[in-house]
């Protein structure tokens, strides 16, 4: 089921009472999300991506705007006749009932031509249980259950109809991270298996682009970028994105454009064939970890701080007066050696790793490399 939502608009009243002034929670959000597919939407707390998810649930009434599924206009379509499931942070258990049970109540309430017999709702409820692999549980509580089983059964709750379209908010921050890894690839399984359109709502960016067939990254109420998740993490629009998106962070350096040449400080990191821009001005230069190379010549120096072994990869902990990260981490091949009594080390850069943004509106600004 394809979901598109028009000029999506949530204001709340303002909780000062000396100011009139509302809280736009979402704001004028206009995008698809397409039939099949899961959908991350991603943003720091309080961005509107769970404002968002309720609007597209029923749950909350937007101010302005429309929400289609398919062709048919829901805007107004109570949630209980919407075909949602809903799989909340909270799992949201019944802690009285069995985990058959707990499955088996949203079919409780079908009527009319939908009403089920109580075989064909054990058949179901079996089935949704097979799907997340807890089938052999269905006689425990609640109580019994470990926290990533609990969130089996939500989720099993949320399939056993069918729905339209699966509605997830943040559903595994309450899970410990060998289990969040785990539960990820599962939520990934079930929805391939199903075909059912998804929304999963999260702060972790981690999360939502490992999964995620497109991610919707926004933030204070508004859509920054969609995209696939290596292109949004390939071509961020703005810093706030090239910032948001990556672990470890990228580096943030206070730069200087003189031409056509990149400079950090007093060194120029970068000669490009074309840039953006009609004066030298200053600018941010940020660097992706995997950007670095290390080099004895290279245009870069960095000041040595330690090195820390993981395996395939060497992180490279240094610092620069010019950057705004309290350490930078250059994460380069095993197979280098990193001279630890020097008090310098030198980078040479990769341009496709590097990104220039106008230093005060934070816009990227393109360029491309002789």
């Amino acid at each position: 089921m394809k979901v598109v939502l028009e000029h999506l608009t949530k204001r709340f009243p303002s909780r000062n009472k000396k100011s009139n002034e509302e809280v736009i929670a979402a704001n004028d959000l206009t995008f698809e999300i397409p039939d099949g597919k899961l959908i991350g939407l991603l943003g720091p707390s309080g961005c509107g991506k769970s404002t968002t998810l309720n609007m597209i649930s029923g749950l909350l009434k937007p101010t302005e705007g429309k929400i289609f599924f398919g062709e048919d206009d829901v805007t107004d379509l109570p949630a209980e006749h919407r075909g949602v499931g809903l799989v909340f942070q909270s799992y949201a258990l019944y802690p009285h009932l069995t985990v058959r049970q707990n499955i088996t109540f949203p079919l409780e309430n079908l009527k009319g031509d939908k009403k089920l017999t109580k075989e064909q709702m054990a058949e179901k409820a079996l089935e949704a249980a097979k799907l997340v692999q807890i089938d052999q549980l269905m006689d425990r509580k609640p109580s019994e259950l470990s926290g990533g089983q609990q969130q089996r059964v939500a989720i099993a709750r949320a399939l056993v109809k069918m729905p339209k379209v699966l509605l997830l908010d943040e559903p595994l921050s309450n899970l410990d991270a060998r289990l969040r890894l785990q539960t990820r690839e599962e939520l990934r399984r079930i929805q391939r298996e199903t075909g059912i359109t998804t929304i999963f709502v999260t702060h972790d960016q981690e999360e939502a682009m490992s999964i995620s067939d497109s991610i919707v990254v926004m933030k204070d109420g508004l859509v920054h970028q969609i995209g696939k998740p290596q292109e949004v993490y390939d071509n961020p629009v703005n810093l706030f994105v090239a910032k948001f998106l990556g672990t470890p962070p990228i580096n943030v350096f206070q730069g200087s454009v003189r031409g056509k040449d990149i400079y950090i400080g007093e060194e120029k990191v970068l000669e490009t064939n074309s840039l953006q821009l009609s004066n030298d001005s200053d600018v941010v230069v940020a660097v992706r970890p995997e950007g670095f190379l290390l080099d004895e010549n290279g245009p870069l120096t960095l000041n040595l701080d330690r090195v820390e072994v993981m395996g395939r990869d060497i992180s490279v902990v240094s610092t620069h007066p010019d950057c705004e990260n309290a350490s930078i981490r250059s994460i380069i091949d095993s197979d280098n050696e990193v001279n630890t009594d020097s008090k310098t080390v030198r980078f040479s850069l990769k341009p496709k790793k590097m990104h220039i943004f106008n230093k005060e509106t934070g816009e990227r600004i393109p360029f491309t490399v002789k």
